[in-house]
């Protein structure tokens, strides 16, 4: 992209490494695996404040005018980069949309998060529920409580979701979690072991020997007894699948929170902003999130054949025609 930009239309490039790439990626990190999600919003905040401060230093340099422009994630970090800026500026991202929630939760990288491990720390950290969903807004609405809309408008590997009541869910686990903070298993002798939940008692004794168990429970609940052990499995599994809604939308309600464009300022004029997608970009989905249209009246974009793939390898002519496009936008209404 850099050198045709300078035989093309004499527009120099000076490019910006993202935080976790190349040579600014940690020595624990596998290539371009973030290993933390917390990691992507280091990256964004990192990017916003370094793209910044090269503006200044190429403003004081006296060059001008200045543009920002990006593929895929970079397109993304490069928007919200504009958003912090305080003045006009051609802005062109490529491949992104405007917000990274459905990359993660829907689109082909989805299926490279390691879910397990997030549903785990989900159920076990609290904090989460109690505390961090709160402060989760999209664009003046709940992320968390979109919930429902998201599932049903998302891939078909979600369709069976659609028809559960997900406040139900989340009430229903705020609950279980409850009942773990006052359940305590203890370890007692090698062939016993008592689990005490409210006001349950539950003997186990090793059946090696006897080759029966003895179960000591209140005889209020007694009558309850097989049928909560036939339908154990089958309550197991409606937990397991409780949690992996419950943390797919935990998971959208952060990425939308730190990474939606709506959460950020307009730039200064959106009519520099040229925005290229491609129509079947299954990497960014644009399903069932606000359009950069809507959040940028007046921004242009432009949909190319094809997917994301595709069009980095295909379609780099097209992105150089925007940027030259963009720029000749700002000449004309802007004297430098």
């Amino acid at each position: 992209m850099a050198r045709p930009m300078i035989k093309e239309a004499c527009i120099g490039s000076l490019l910006l490494e993202n935080p976790y790439y190349g040579y600014r990626k940690p020595k624990d990190q596998m290539r371009s695996s973030l290993r933390n999600v917390t990691d992507l919003f280091v990256m964004g905040g990192a990017l916003v404040l370094e793209s910044a401060a090269l503006l200044h230093w190429l403003e004081r340099g006296g060059y001008g005018p200045l543009g920002m422009t990006g593929i895929s994630m970079g397109g993304h970090m490069a928007s919200l980069a504009a958003t912090n800026w305080p003045k006009p500026i051609p802005l062109v991202p490529c491949l992104s949309w405007s917000t990274a929630s459905g990359v993660f939760t829907t689109g082909v990288m989805s299926k490279a998060v390691n879910w397990r491990e997030l549903e785990k720390q989900y159920a076990t950290e609290t904090v989460y529920e109690e505390e961090i969903i709160r402060l989760l807004e999209y664009c003046g609405m709940d992320s968390f409580k979109m919930g429902q809309d998201f599932i049903k408008n998302s891939s078909s590997s979600l369709d069976k979701w659609e028809h559960f009541d997900f406040t139900t869910e989340m009430h229903e686990l705020k609950v279980k979690r409850e009942v773990l903070k006052t359940a305590t298993v203890t370890q007692f002798s090698p062939d016993t072991t008592v689990f005490n939940a409210s006001t349950q008692e539950f003997r186990l004794k090793d059946t090696s020997h006897r080759g029966c168990q003895t179960h000591r429970i209140p005889s209020t609940n007694t009558s309850k007894l097989s049928s909560s052990v036939k339908h154990e499995p089958l309550k197991r599994e409606k937990r397991k699948s409780s949690l992996e809604r419950e943390s797919i939308l935990f998971m959208k309600g952060v990425m939308d929170e730190c990474t939606h464009m709506g959460n950020f300022s307009v730039p200064v004029d959106p009519s520099l902003i040229i925005v290229v997608q491609a129509k079947e970009d299954a990497y960014v989905p644009r399903g069932g999130v606000r359009s950069l249209n809507e959040i940028w009246p007046g921004c242009e974009v432009r949909y190319l054949e094809g997917g994301h793939i595709s069009a980095y390898l295909f379609k780099q002519g097209l992105f150089r025609q925007a940027i030259y496009d963009a720029f000749e936008r700002f000449l004309q209404k802007y004297s430098i």
